[in-house]
Formats: C-alpha cells, structure tokens, sequence
C-alpha cells in the first residue's frame, strides 16, 4: 500500500471570527497547533508515503519549520494554495503528478483531508487507503444526529423532510486511486467547475464509479467556529482511552 496525502491547509477561518486573517489551523489544542495534531496522524499511518501541505503562502515557512522539528519525515512538500479549496488541492496534485515524472512511480491511492480535522486516527486512514485501492474510490461519513430538512420553494419555510437513514454527513480524508483523482481535477479545472468536495468532482466526472462508504464516529471533527476548541480539548483528553 502506497498512499499519498494532500492536507488542505488555507482556509482563513472567517466563522471562527479571527483577526487578521489568522489561519484556524494554527489555533492550539493541548499546546500545538491544530495542524500539528493532523499531520502527526498521517505521518503514523503505515499505508501513507508522502504528505502535501497547501496553506498560505505566510505559512509556509512555518509548516516546514514546524515538519522538520516535529520529525515528520513523510512531509514531502508544503506549497501555497489557491483561491478555492478546490484550487489548492489541485495544486498539491500537480506537484504530485511531477514527482511522478521524475520518479516514474505513481502512488496506488491520494488522500484528501481537511487541515482542520485533527483527530482521524491513523489506523482509520489505513483503512480508507485500503477501501479506496480495493473499490477506486471511499469516502467518511456519520450519521446526521439531528433531522434534515430541505428549505421549501418560498425560503422561509421548511420543505419535505429526507429520510434520515439514507443521509450521512461526509467528512475527509476521502481516498481515491490515483489516476482517478488525477483525472478527474484535470477535468474540473478545464471546464471551470468547481464542488464542495473531491467525491462531487469524481461524481461529475466518473458517474460510473462506485464510492465506498467507510462509517465512523463522531470524533472527526472540523474545527470551524470558537464553540469547537473546547470541543477540541475534551475530544484529545479522551484519546487515550480510544485504543
């Protein structure tokens, strides 16, 4: 198993209400910072070769520092990012195509994950690398713990209600074969087309591709706005006892 990773790393954080334009995932929880608690996770796994960081370009120099001192030895490149999520994970895909020109070996799965998701487990990403090798492509998901429901025709009323058992809030890192990733960012950025996630592009794109479902809990989450450090803080005091 050789997996890839591309760490999503840009985002400016505007729910979290930071000033000037601070980065979320260098807020600190337990004394480092958000993205130091993702990377370490990566850099555990055993399927997982190589790491592409994109963040701003204000914040490189403070991965790398961050990736040398830490001993993350699997952090191949730290680049900047783009416009749009979107943009900056294919930037990491670039960069990784060009490695696989130089190199003449390509990774059997790429895994895209969100800077500030800090606490997927290795072990869980060993098995998303494996599910995705096994069915091209899988993604995360949980159970909606609330009922979903669409807003009407006129928006300020409520419309039909889904059926809860078939909804599952999707999360990262979402793994696919490579070549399939690949592709399907090349198509996006040819026609201009932008989605939320990865899994939407390979969707457009490879309609016929099946995307495994890998269920978890409801540890993962994303640090998004001030009510989540806390969060944060009570979620890394019980990882001791999740193994």
């Amino acid at each position: 198993m050789n997996a890839f990773v591309i760490i999503a790393a840009s985002g400016i954080g505007k729910r979290m209400q930071l000033k000037n334009g601070q980065s979320k995932q260098l807020l600190e929880i337990a004394g480092f910072p958000v993205i130091h608690h993702t990377i370490q996770a990566f850099q555990a796994a055993s399927s997982v070769s190589a790491i592409y960081i994109a963040t701003k370009e204000e914040n490189i120099a403070t991965l790398e520092a961050m990736a040398t001192s830490a001993g993350f030895s699997k952090v191949q490149a730290v680049i900047q990012g783009g416009k749009e999520r979107q943009d900056s994970v294919n930037n990491c895909i670039k960069a990784i195509e060009h490695e696989i020109r130089s190199s003449g070996q390509s990774p059997d799965t790429i895994l895209v994950h969100d800077g500030a998701r800090p606490f997927i487990q290795p072990e869980e990403i060993d098995e998303i690398a494996r599910l995705s090798l096994e069915f091209g492509a899988c993604v995360p998901g949980t159970k909606p713990k609330d009922t979903i429901k669409y807003i009407g025709s006129n928006p300020d009323f409520f419309g039909e209600t889904p059926d809860r058992s078939r909804l599952l809030q999707v999360q990262t890192p979402q793994g696919f074969r490579s070549r399939l990733l690949i592709q399907a960012h090349e198509q996006a950025e040819l026609e201009h087309w932008y989605a939320t996630d990865d899994a939407a592009l390979v969707e457009r794109f490879f309609p016929e591709q099946p995307i495994k479902i890998f269920e978890m809990g409801y540890h993962n989450i994303k640090i998004t706005t001030p009510e989540d450090i806390p969060v944060a803080e009570a979620i890394f005091s019980q990882k001791a006892s999740w193994s």
